[in-house]
């Protein structure tokens, strides 16, 4: 069984204190979901933890397995067994979907023989259109497709831990019932007959956990867990809002960038929500 840890993370973005001594723990087979407004660094700990450039860790520990993840780069987390579907996936013209996965297979010493197969079947799963298989990745695909071909990675790389950045975004009915069903099968069967996928699902609104059943919900504002508890935690924020957890100038606070938007010396840099 995985585990992935989080311990008292703290992190900065240009000199700015984003993230304020984060911990929590993901295990296989779970489904936490963080669930904050905008602005409140959400995001910003996803990239921390997949290790994106312009992020400075300044305290705290981040391990997979006992594996300290804060020392690798970000190709090496992926082998370590993280994957994060991104808020906003990028476009890489040029570069062929299929070609990227066999190119992970082989790095990993796996057989990239196998990624055809597997791309056809994950891609049947989940709706997602077999010609987009041949295409540069996430050229001219909708936001709702890149979302599926995210949820399709996910299934052929087969990781341990899955970050999911707000998944749910650009999605409509259909599509958000298919790409969270697939996770959700993947936290109790496993994938490709491998251990249940553990998974840190960040959201804004609830109706991705009524596909995706979260173990534990979290509530994430001003860069720290504010609050955990049972599924029942993320109906009360559907039914109260933020406000219950955050005084109303704190709350109007959290719904602004804290940091100004600042400048990260990386050309595929996302707002820090």
């Amino acid at each position: 069984m995985s585990e992935l840890v989080i311990d008292d993370l703290h992190a900065e973005v240009g000199g700015a204190e984003i993230l304020h001594g984060v911990s929590l723990t993901v295990r296989s087979g779970e489904v936490h979901a963080v669930m904050g407004p905008n602005g409140s660094g959400k995001s910003t700990l996803s990239n921390v933890l997949m290790g994106k450039p312009g992020y400075e860790v300044t305290g705290g520990s981040v391990t997979l397995d006992g594996r300290d993840l804060l020392s690798l780069p970000t190709w090496r987390r992926a082998q370590a067994g993280l994957f994060l579907a991104m808020q906003y996936p990028t476009e890489v013209p040029g570069v062929r979907l299929d070609e990227v996965l066999e190119e992970a297979f082989a790095a990993a010493g796996r057989d990239r023989g196998l990624v055809g197969a597997r791309l056809g079947a994950e891609a049947d799963r989940i709706g997602f259109d077999r010609t987009f298989l041949e295409r540069p990745l996430n050229v001219d695909l909708s936001g709702g497709e890149k979302k599926r071909n995210d949820t399709l990675q996910l299934g052929v790389l087969a990781p341990r831990i899955a970050i999911l950045d707000e998944l749910d975004s650009g999605l409509d009915v259909d599509a958000l019932r298919a790409v969270s069903r697939r996770v959700e099968a993947a936290t109790k069967e496993g994938i490709d007959g491998g251990e249940p996928l553990g998974v840190l699902a960040i959201t804004h609104y609830s109706r991705l956990l009524e596909e995706l059943h979260p173990d534990v919900v979290h509530i994430f504002a001003r860069g720290r867990i504010l609050e955990s508890g049972g599924p029942d935690l993320a109906e009360r924020l559907e039914a109260e809002g933020y406000a219950a957890w955050l005084a109303d100038d704190d709350a109007e606070a959290a719904t602004d960038d804290p940091v100004g938007r600042a400048v990260v010396d990386d050309p595929f840099a996302d707002p820090l929500v």
